[in-house]
């Protein structure tokens, strides 16, 4: 079985993780822009991040056999610096064209603050603009009351709810996120917020419509193969490999559009490929 890493946050990864990944499967890993750890105190910072994924991470998952795609944002906390907040978002447009950026993201809450939300709605216009999808970060406190407010928000956008995909959604969530026509992605930690043994639950009553799994491996407690892992814990306990295949790698790309991630006809080929251009 191939895979799709859909949000990973591979600049905090060391090489042998991508060798470790392609050991796995997994072919196709996508970094969305995220908060470093460390507050960054200038534009220009930002300006260095989003060359380094487009660019350089593109080539170090290339030369161990991955394809990298990103997607570029001021992410939700750091909108909230004001010596960063405007001057990030101006710049953005000139990065959004690249060929390996796929969308916008994250985007979204963290403390659920005007500032956040003045933000978010304005990276989705960029997004609109340009006929993109887009990913939101919703908060790790107060989640529930996050998700429904960011749903209002893009409610009131000239946005398609199948154009947005809702990330770290965990139990309290995923029904609210699909019953409004939002794609639903999951975040799965090795033992923190949502583990495997937890989304094998979730996919057991949701199924795979509008579904994603990702392992965000970012600086933190954080596992690059919780995609394989989570994909064989699944089938270890019943589910089917179709439905797998599909979580893993049939919906990524349904998302974001074949013409869009732009790989390899023999690469679609051999992971059973059959959705359409988009």
């Amino acid at each position: 079985m191939l895979y799709i890493d859909p949000h990973i946050h591979c600049i905090s990864r060391i090489t042998d993780d991508y060798a470790a990944q392609f050991q796995h499967g997994v072919r196709v890993v996508i970094e969305p822009s995220f908060w470093l750890g460390q507050p960054r105190t200038s534009a220009g910072t930002f300006r260095d991040y989003f060359l380094m994924i487009m660019e350089w991470e593109h080539q170090r998952a290339k030369d161990k056999g991955i394809h990298h795609r990103c997607l570029i944002a001021l992410n939700p906390k750091e909108a909230n610096d004001e010596r960063v907040k405007d001057p990030v978002l101006e710049m953005m447009p000139e990065f959004l064209d690249h060929p390996n950026v796929l969308g916008v993201g994250e985007v979204g809450y963290d403390a659920i603050t005007p500032a956040e939300e003045d933000a978010m709605i304005r990276q989705i216009q960029m997004a609109i603009e340009r006929n993109m999808p887009v990913m939101v970060h919703t908060p790790h406190r107060d989640k529930a009351r996050g998700t429904e407010r960011i749903m209002d928000v893009v409610d009131e956008l000239d946005i398609e709810p199948s154009r947005v995909i809702i990330d770290h959604s965990t139990e309290e969530t995923t029904k609210m996120i699909l019953d409004r026509g939002y794609w639903a992605g999951h975040t799965v930690y090795p033992n923190t917020k949502l583990t495997p043994e937890r989304f094998v639950n979730i996919f057991k009553e949701f199924g795979t419509e509008r579904m994603m799994l990702n392992s965000s491996a970012d600086w933190g407690d954080a596992d690059p193969l919780n995609v394989p892992k989570t994909a064989a814990l699944l089938e270890a306990q019943g589910c089917k490999r179709a439905d797998i295949q599909r979580l893993v790698w049939d919906n990524v790309i349904e998302f974001y559009g074949v013409e869009r991630m732009n790989l390899p006809t023999d690469l679609l080929e051999a992971a059973g490929m059959s959705v359409t251009n988009s």
